[in-house]
C-alpha cells in the first residue's frame, strides 16, 4: 500500500478532519484509535467518498508497546509511509497532587512516548527515501506552564520541542516537521479532560476542528515547522514570550479557574 498516511486519535474530532483531508488529496490511510465502532464508520465513508484505502486498527496508545503494535501493524499491510499525523492525545482538570496518578501517567505515554517512539520508528523509511511529513498536534499550551492542567501543559511543551528539533535534524533528508498549536477547539476533549469546571472553554473562543485541521494540513504541506492556529492564539503566544513568567502563570490560572 503506497502514499500511506497514518493518524492517530483518528476516531473523531482533528483526527477525523484530517483522515478526510488526506484522502482528498489522494492518500491511503492507516486509522487508529481506542473504538474500533468509529473507525468501522470513517473507513467506510472514507473509501465510498474518496476512493482510497483505509486500514484501521483499534489499539489502546496508553499502553507501553502500543507504538510497536501500530509499526506492525503498518508493516504487515505493506505500508509505504508519506505522512505521519501525531493527534492522538487527552488532558485532565484539576490540582495536580489530588489527580489520579494512573490517568496522568497515561496521558504522558499517549502525549509524549507513544508519540516519540512511533516517530522514532517510522522516520527511517522516510529518511531513505528523502520525503515524508510528520505532523504533531501539540497546543498553545506548549508555550506556558498551565496550573490546573499542570501534566498537559508540560506534555504539549515536550511535543513542540521535540517537534522543533526534529524538524533541524530532518531537514537535510527531505522530510518535514510540523507541530500544529491550536488553541480551545470543539472536539470533545473539553469533556474528556473534566473540563465542565474550567473557564478555558468559556474564556476563551473555541475554534472549530474542521478549520483547525485545514490549517494544520496547510501549513505541514508548507513545510512550516512551528502552526498557531488563530490570530488570537497568535497574539498571545507574542505576548508570552516577552511578559514575565510570573506573569504568564497568573494569568494562565485565571483563565483556567474561572467560568464566566
Amino acid at each position: 500500500m503506497k502514499n500511506v498516511a497514518v493518524i492517530t486519535g483518528a476516531s473523531g474530532g482533528l483526527g477525523e478532519e484530517f483522515a478526510k483531508l488526506f484522502a482528498q488529496d489522494g492518500y491511503n490511510l492507516v486509522l487508529v484509535a481506542r473504538n474500533a465502532g468509529k473507525l468501522e464508520k470513517l473507513k467506510g465513508e472514507i473509501e465510498k467518498n474518496y476512493g482510497v484505502n483505509a486500514e484501521i486498527l483499534a489499539c489502546d496508545l496508553s499502553k507501553a508497546q502500543s507504538a510497536e503494535e501500530v509499526f506492525a501493524f503498518c508493516e504487515e499491510k505493506g505500508a509505504e509511509i508519506s505522512a505521519l499525523v501525531n493527534n492522538a492525545g487527552f488532558g485532565d482538570f484539576g490540582e495536580f497532587f489530588r489527580a489520579d496518578i494512573n490517568k496522568l501517567t497515561d496521558m504522558v505515554q499517549v502525549n509524549d512516548m507513544t508519540l516519540m517512539r512511533l516517530t522514532r520508528l517510522i522516520l527511517p523509511q522516510m529518511a531513505e527515501r528523502k520525503s515524508g511529513k510528520i505532523l504533531n498536534v501539540a497546543s498553545v499550551a506548549s508555550f506556558a506552564p498551565g496550573a490546573l492542567m499542570s501534566v498537559y501543559y508540560a506534555s504539549k511543551a515536550f511535543v513542540l520541542s521535540f517537534s522543533e528539533a526534529l524538524a533541524v535534524e530532518m531537514k537535510p533528508y527531505g522530510v518535514s516537521v510540523t507541530a500544529l498549536c491550536p488553541g480551545p477547539t470543539k472536539t470533545g476533549f473539553e469533556n474528556a479532560a473534566s473540563l465542565q469546571k474550567s473557564g478555558l472553554f468559556k474564556n476563551l473562543k473555541n475554534a472549530d476542528a474542521a478549520k483547525t485541521a485545514a490549517f494544520g494540513y496547510k501549513k505541514m504541506n508548507k513545510g512550516k515547522t512551528v502552526a498557531v492556529h488563530g490570530a488570537g492564539n497568535r497574539f498571545l503566544v507574542r505576548l508570552m514570550k516577552f511578559a514575565p513568567r510570573s506573569l504568564v502563570r497568573k494569568c494562565v490560572y485565571k483563565i483556567q479557574k474561572e467560568k464566566n
